[in-house]
């Protein structure tokens, strides 16, 4: 495998710090060549800006900055800012993207989704469209070919990231991230690793936490990923919606796998 190693945590001592270190070992030392895009070391910057697409700053007798249409031209152009290109370049080599970070208020940190917000910009990861004008989404695109695993940590319980916990079920925590922006592009999604009760972790728990990331990576290029369903596949209608004789006593997001018996268990790492 060729993977890009994109993590956000502010300490590199930390739990998610020592797994990182742990899995770009054992990536390497099973052959495979690794890139890494650590967030906080690399100082990013999450903010979109115009500066980005090489635009003028907006303000009086600036024109307006319409963020879809200035990304696509500046990626035709080659006019990105330098540090959002580097970020294209490695994902252009990889085959495989991890993504590691500690769940956040139900989400990502602010630094991990300004990372999307600039690198995932129309006419790099989407905006493609076939010869009959559909756009290439959900399963198609440029990405396409690609796959992604989301390593998380949580404080929480493992159970209480299950089907009744109450925090939500890992699975719908993750859905923007795994369908909506990753799916959305193309990229084969695999099942997550949960790393789950970060707070109280004692040494026997981080050694079964490392193995059990040495095991995910080591059948990574093999692992069956999440069955979304495709955008152009034949299961959604003219308006994106689920044709009503597929699976129809499933709504929510769980409709949006290919078959509820396939969906992931809430939860599951």
């Amino acid at each position: 495998m060729q993977v890009l190693w994109l993590t956000a945590h502010p300490e590199p001592r930390s739990l998610n710090g020592s797994l990182h270190h742990e899995g770009l070992r054992f990536l390497q030392e099973q052959g495979h060549e690794v890139r890494t895009s650590d967030l906080y070391a690399m100082g990013w910057n999450p903010v979109v800006t115009a500066e980005d697409f090489s635009r003028p700053t907006p303000g009086e007798g600036a024109e307006r900055l319409v963020v879809g249409s200035a990304a696509e031209e500046a990626v035709r152009r080659g006019t990105l800012a330098p540090d959002i290109i580097a970020e294209h370049d490695k994902l252009a080599w990889a085959d495989t993207l991890i993504v590691q970070f500690p769940l956040w208020w139900y989400g990502m940190p602010a630094i991990l989704k300004g990372w999307f917000d600039r690198v995932f910009v129309r006419g790099f990861a989407f905006g493609l469209h076939d010869d009959q004008g559909r756009q290439l989404r959900y399963g198609e695109g440029a990405l396409a070919g690609k796959r992604a695993m989301v390593v998380v940590s949580a404080g929480a319980r493992e159970a209480s990231l299950g089907e009744r916990g109450i925090n939500g079920s890992l699975s719908d925590l993750l859905f923007p991230l795994q369908h909506g922006t990753l799916w959305y592009a193309g990229i084969d999604v695999v099942p997550p690793l949960l790393v789950h009760g970060a707070d109280r972790m004692d040494a026997t728990a981080y050694a079964a936490h490392a193995d059990a990331l040495r095991r995910r990576l080591k059948d990574l290029p093999h692992t069956r990923p999440l069955p979304f369903r495709r955008q152009n596949g034949g299961d959604y209608d003219e308006n994106l919606v689920l044709r009503p004789e597929l699976d129809s006593a499933t709504t929510g997001l769980a409709a949006h796998y290919s078959t509820a018996a396939e969906a992931p268990t809430p939860g599951s790492t």
